[in-house]
């Protein structure tokens, strides 16, 4: 695809200016406090915008259009689980993380279940964060390489590169911070494109509904109870504990509900940022419905053959204005830059609060900010390597998100079971735990394992989005019952 110089212009200045905007605010990081949380003084609505944000990366940007102009809306019921989740954080996880005052997500695992426990949840939150900086850089560049034309291997290494120096220099405060300019950016740029492509079509606004109605695909999929397919039902119990487990125990929500002023602010932030991803997210699927039908009534300006995934930067490349092109794809591109610098920042933060100070609890300022540079440094690095390695190894990345699921699932079980079963000890969580794990292995590895003949029965009967769920729900209850019968043995 070709793109005009002024697009050209406008995606390499704002990237620059998002770089340079969060590098300024390594003036303002005085301790490591500043750098971890900004002190406690950031805007509710900037938080907010942070948080909302942070849920949306490039790729969900490309990939919610995509997925609904090929099938229809049932990914949208993961949306409307939000809400519940962001409610049961507001209640219970916000006033415990307040309350326990620790920029460690996983400092109250410690607390109720030793040692052990922080330590399994931090490094499968570590190893999680790596894969997910990996292939969000990967999957950033994809659409860059079709728009461009540049070499995916260059477009990873300077990305990455820009990615690290302002979330280094920058701290919390320039995540935050370029977290909500991007945030709003995106948010226009979304619109725009819902309003071009619905006042575009060749006879007005409702041939996009007529088109998209008689091919359902506003359908929010079957409302039947199987659970080998992505009903409606599967949809909404899978977005509920993906989310619980998104806005209740991930680091990176943690820290920007420790960075609001107050608890109140803390809530409000949260609330704020997580029920606009739900309008916004319509957004995203309308616009993969509205493609679907302005290509349908103009099947000439689609190339045949187009992937699906890749319909929606062909449109933002050749049908948008000058101009708007340019500054669109800098959003996209900036928002998967804000994911990586949130899961570099977060990392940092880990590293220094669950690891460097217990080794040394009396250490200065300086030798924390140390840390916090070097591990970012490193992280940063690490991430560059698994994109790289992902180039030529495509398998890489499904083997990454099955085992991101196995360290998910482990950690929000061992969440629930610390918050809401107080008699559970640390032996009792172990083996929750343990066979909760197995459990989640089996469901993410089994289809690999067992392939042949009378093997394939112990392949997995449930749908993939059902994982998290049973696998959390195990870790919980054989936790809770082990505690039960102990205390009912005594």
């Amino acid at each position: 695809m070709n793109i005009s110089y002024i697009d050209l212009s406008v995606f390499i200045i704002y990237l620059i200016v998002i770089v340079l905007f969060g590098s300024s605010f390594y003036f303002r990081n005085k301790d490591s406090e500043a750098y971890t949380s900004g002190g406690g003084t950031l805007p509710s609505w900037v938080v907010g915008m942070s948080i909302f944000a942070t849920f949306v990366s490039s790729i969900s940007f490309l990939a919610i259009p995509g997925k609904a102009y090929q099938s229809n809306w049932n990914a949208f019921v993961f949306s409307l689980s939000i809400p519940i989740a962001s409610i049961m954080a507001v209640k219970f996880f916000i006033p415990l993380y307040r309350s326990v005052n620790s920029i460690s997500a996983y400092y109250y695992l410690e607390q109720r279940f030793g040692l052990w426990a922080s330590r399994y949840a931090s490094i499968c939150y570590i190893l999680t964060q790596l894969m997910r900086t990996g292939s969000i850089l990967y999957l950033l560049v994809l659409p860059i390489n079709l728009m461009f034309g540049w070499d995916i291997a260059t477009i990873i290494i300077i990305t990455g590169i820009a990615v690290i120096i302002y979330s280094l220099l920058g701290g919390i405060q320039a995540v935050i911070w370029t977290d909500a300019i991007q945030g709003i950016i995106l948010i226009g740029g979304a619109l725009a494109c819902a309003l071009l492509l619905m006042f575009n079509m060749p006879e007005g606004a409702s041939q996009l509904f007529e088109i998209g109605s008689a091919n359902e695909k506003f359908s929010l999929g079957s409302f039947d109870w199987s659970i080998s397919e992505s009903t409606f039902w599967v949809m909404l119990v899978y977005g509920l504990f993906i989310n619980m487990q998104n806005y209740g125990i991930d680091q990176n929500y943690v820290q920007r509900y420790m960075s609001a002023r107050n608890e109140k602010e803390a809530k409000s932030s949260a609330l704020f940022g997580s029920l606009l991803y739900v309008p916004v997210s319509m957004i995203f699927f309308f616009i993969g419905t509205a493609l679907f039908a302005y290509y349908t009534a103009q099947p000439e300006l689609l190339p045949e053959g187009t992937p699906a995934d890749k319909v929606f930067p062909h449109f933002i490349v050749n049908q948008l204005p000058v101009g708007v092109t340019g500054l669109l794809i800098a959003a996209i591109f900036a928002a998967g830059m804000s994911t990586v610098s949130t899961s570099i920042n977060s990392t940092a933060t880990i590293i220094l609060s669950d690891y460097y100070k217990r080794i040394k609890p009396d250490a200065s300022e300086k030798s924390k900010m140390k840390v916090l540079y070097i591990a970012s440094l490193i992280f940063g690095v690490l991430g560059i390597g698994v994109a790289l390695a992902m180039i030529n190894v495509k398998s890489a990345l499904d083997a990454w998100w099955s085992l991101a699921s196995i360290f998910s699932g482990g950690m929000l079980g061992l969440f629930l079971l610390a918050f809401f079963s107080k008699k559970a000890k640390s032996i009792n969580a172990a083996i929750g735990v343990m066979v909760g794990v197995l459990i989640i292995f089996w469901m993410s590895l089994s289809s690999m394992i067992f392939k042949d003949g009378f093997m394939e029965y112990l392949q997995n009967p449930f749908h993939t989005n059902l994982t998290i769920v049973i696998g959390t729900t195990t870790i919980f209850l054989v936790g809770f019952l082990f505690a039960k019968k102990d205390t009912t043995g005594q």
